[in-house]
């Protein structure tokens, strides 16, 4: 499974970006990072980046099929929220089948879901946007398979902390996802209008209250957190870059939005 983890995780992070040709682009840039990740690594008990992507893989659907689990019987919309991930990575049949087998894997009693946390988090030492990743991932099959009910949330509220993700970048990941699936722009209801600028003041981590001058501040701050350069300077992959540019336009899309309603 290392010779094609990387395109794995590559399409994972194309497909949270840009959907379909997201996920293409995506296992593209996984392959260079394949590629990048098989020369001579360094000594010591760390986990190269071919064994970090298996691990990332593995934990990835185990998790998954744990939270729908979580309900007391696996539903048909988790099944086919689980089934959509794969067809965004473009998996194949070997690989569906690896993918099933760790769903059913996390489904069963036995699964140690604290030990396997633990584990994925020692692995990505250092590498803290595969975490935001992940989460993000359990994130969108959750929404797309009941729609995050309370079982899911309290589940995934739990993971993110083993995870080191707080409640608030928990909530503006969901806020983000939430946005991909409708549109700030466009016709929309009143009520609509009205989630929709809760959802980008969530964004941007900062209350509807705040005055003008912190909403900037906000703003700023969110650029140059999620910032693909300074992320690439930090360490993030290139397979990671176009994820960092589509939470950025995410950031910018909310601001704009806010202004607008603001009248600045």
């Amino acid at each position: 499974m290392a010779q094609w983890t990387g395109k794995v995780v590559g399409g994972v992070l194309g497909a949270l970006a840009l959907g379909p040709v997201g996920a293409a682009l995506g296992v593209i840039l996984g392959h260079q990072f394949d590629t990048s990740s098989a020369g001579p690594q360094p000594a010591g008990p760390a986990l190269d980046a071919a064994a970090v992507g298996d691990l990332f893989f593995r934990t990835t659907f185990q998790v998954m099929g744990h939270i729908a689990k979580a309900h007391g019987r696996v539903s048909e919309q988790d099944i086919e929220a689980a089934r959509g991930v794969m067809a965004e990575l473009r998996l194949g049949p070997a690989q569906v089948r690896a993918a099933i087998a760790h769903f059913t894997a996390g489904k069963q009693p036995t699964f140690a879901l604290d030990a396997a946390l633990t584990t994925l988090a020692r692995a990505c030492v250092g590498r803290p946007d595969l975490l935001r990743v992940f989460v993000e991932l359990q994130l969108r099959v959750a929404l797309a398979g009941r729609d995050l009910d309370a079982t899911a949330r309290a589940l995934l509220q739990r993971i993110a902390a083993r995870l080191g993700i707080s409640l608030l970048e928990l909530a503006q990941m969901e806020a983000v996802l939430r946005i991909r699936r409708g549109s700030f722009s466009g016709a929309r209801s009143r009520a609509s209008a009205a989630s929709d600028l809760a959802q980008a003041y969530r964004v941007l981590a900062v209350e509807p209250t705040a005055d003008d001058e912190e909403v900037a501040k906000a703003y700023r701050r969110q650029l140059s957190r999620h910032h693909p350069d300074k992320l690439k300077a930090n360490g993030l992959p290139d397979s990671m870059i176009e994820h960092a540019k589509q939470r950025t336009q995410q950031i910018i899309e909310a601001y704009e939005l806010v202004r607008e309603r603001r009248g600045l």
